[in-house]
């Protein structure tokens, strides 16, 4: 920290937010900084050279990202509309910095949402025997288009590894904590039969192992004995709103690293 922050001092760079942290067992330190660069000495294109040596001299595997560089996103749907519609009304407003220039669907049920807010819809109908192709045109659709990041709006569709090496830890997904006690298509019923006390929602970065990514975001919220099952899906679909769009906001403001399946999350 001593020497990124003398680096800074010395080419007139003012830190506005800086934190760290070290990972005892594995012995790996973790550092976010951001600096302002209007006053400072080095231009954009000579920032990476400069730091190279220093990098090079803490064996740092490190990235370098500009906030006016706004990123590049896709929203992948099915059928249901909470998240898909969450994710299109903060990024109206402006709390979510991103681009959406397309929307992929397995279905045609929200192609009027997409069409609603002015972002075309691409239609991918995927069935065992088309997914292999319709996931290698999906690929290079992402790739045209130059996207940063892929967001599965409650997909029910479970992506190859064709999908996940193509964008790794640059696919967020969203979905009930109830696994893996509560499994299958209806988890909310399974869990009021068993009269679960919380509801929670988790939201990680996919990997070929299904639910089993580097977790970005959780919350949980009270259920009772009063509430009913409807009750618990209400509450566990405001829940799924709310993390995705927390986990998508991380990932957007890069205050998410990842090491060993884990995230270092500087909030």
């Amino acid at each position: 920290m001593a020497a990124v922050s003398t680096f800074l001092f010395e080419n007139k760079g003012n830190i506005v937010d800086i934190d760290q942290h070290v990972d005892q067992e594995d012995g790996v330190f973790f550092m976010r900084v951001e600096w302002e660069v209007e006053g400072f000495a080095l231009r954009r294109g000579e920032l990476k050279p400069a730091l190279a040596p220093l990098m090079e001299r803490f064996a740092m595997q490190w990235e370098l990202h500009f906030s006016d560089v706004v990123p590049r996103a896709a929203l992948f749907v099915t059928r249901d509309n909470h998240c898909f519609y969450d994710l299109l009304s903060r990024h109206e407003s402006g709390e979510l910095g991103m681009d959406i220039p397309l929307i992929v669907s397995n279905r045609e049920d929200l192609r009027a949402v997409a069409e609603r807010f002015g972002i075309p819809f691409h239609h991918f109908p995927i069935s065992q025997t088309t997914k292999p192709s319709q996931e290698e045109a999906e690929i290079d659709l992402l790739r045209a288009h130059g996207i940063d990041l892929v967001i599965l709006a409650r997909y029910m569709q479970i992506l190859s590894v064709r999908m996940t090496d193509a964008f790794p830890h640059r696919i967020i997904n969203i979905h009930h904590s109830f696994l893996p006690a509560f499994p299958g298509a209806r988890p909310y019923h399974s869990a009021h039969r068993r009269g679960v006390k919380l509801v929670g929602a988790t939201s990680h970065y996919v990997t070929e192992d299904l639910d089993e990514g580097p977790i970005i975001a959780q919350g949980v919220t009270p259920v009772s004995h009063s509430d009913s099952v409807q009750d618990f899906i209400r509450k566990g679909r405001a829940l799924e709103q709310s993390v995705l769009s927390r986990a998508v906001w991380l990932h957007l403001n890069r205050r998410t690293l990842v090491h060993a399946n884990r995230t270092v999350v500087f909030g």
